[in-house]
């Protein structure tokens, strides 16, 4: 199995403003460990491309698509709502950031890659069909799940969201469908204030979103807990074809926007429980794309983790 890394400078260029947590940084700190390391620096790297108006409608209003390009080129520095900052490179970022995550969906159904790490920026999971929100122009994982859909037949998909955040907005996307199974497990009482147990679809999507929110203070134990007992029997049960992550790093203890207290091993185990249900029904095909984490070096040591266990 082949694992590749995707990233660009366009991810460099959507600037957030000054002291923003979501700033240039956290691309160039990353791309940097993974240069300076021996085993990522030898893995293959994809190029992204932007994704059209075509392909963001997958998951996007066209009201909305306009206005954030309208916005943004109109030298705007947010697209209304408070928390979500842009700059003039954020277009171009956002779109590589979306057509990115559909590459790496190209490249485990196209040739011998069977999993990516995608160095994305700005991150997706917050971002509505109809609204941008928590730093997220559009919804990268779940533009990748359709586009998986779409272009190579694919019946079911899995994204696992381990952010401290809840993934709000890819809940939305898909609460009423049962061709795409969301877990997340995620700080409970905490920006954006969903994610309750109780939420678990509807319609014909009631018992595809499988929610565990944990409190403050949190360790690995209780989220391993739910990958084993909630995660592990779900998807065995759904049979994905292919597995999304939504790759946050900010469950560290050390990072300034959550209170778990996640150490970067963690992320090795839950990686290689993830790859289990990858290589049982979806011949190991894993596209994982960059969310959260905000401390620099707390997400470099964790993303490198990350790698190194998807890689073997």
């Amino acid at each position: 199995m082949i694992t590749a890394l995707l990233y660009d400078p366009f991810f460099a260029v959507h600037d957030s403003g000054a002291g923003h947590p979501e700033s240039p940084m956290r691309y160039t700190a990353l791309v940097a460990a993974l240069e300076d390391d021996r085993e990522a620096s030898a893995l293959p790297r994809l190029s992204p491309r932007p994704a059209t108006t075509r392909e963001l409608a997958y998951c996007h209003g066209a009201g909305y698509i306009e206005l954030a390009h309208n916005r943004i080129k109109g030298g705007h520095r947010s697209l209304g709502h408070p928390d979500t900052n842009v700059g003039p490179g954020s277009w171009d970022a956002a779109v590589h950031a979306a057509g990115g995550a559909m590459t790496a969906v190209d490249a485990v159904f196209n040739g011998s890659i069977r999993s990516v790490f995608c160095v994305v920026r700005p991150p997706g999971h917050h971002a509505r069909p109809k609204q941008g929100m928590g730093f997220c122009i559009f919804n990268n994982i779940a533009l990748a799940a359709r586009h998986a859909q779409i272009t190579h037949g694919v019946e079911r998909v899995l994204i696992v969201d381990w952010d401290v955040h809840h993934g709000n907005g890819t809940q939305e996307m898909f609460y009423d469908d049962p061709s795409v199974l969301f877990f997340s497990t995620h700080q409970s009482n905490w920006f954006p204030y969903s994610g309750a147990a109780r939420e678990t679809g509807e319609g014909a999507g009631e018992g595809y979103t499988i929610n565990c929110p944990f409190p403050a203070g949190t360790g690995i134990g209780p989220i391993l807990e739910a990958f084993r007992d909630r995660l592990l029997p779900a998807a065995k049960e759904f049979q994905p074809e292919l597995v999304l992550i939504s790759a946050g790093f900010d469950a560290l203890a050390v990072d300034p926007l959550g209170a778990f207290r996640l150490h970067p091993e963690d992320f090795d185990e839950l990686t290689k429980m993830t790859m289990e249900i990858a290589d049982a029904s979806a011949e190991g095909r894993i596209v994982s794309l960059l969310e959260g984490g905000y401390d620099l070096e707390g997400l470099t040591s964790a993303a490198l983790i990350h790698v190194h266990a998807l890689a073997g």
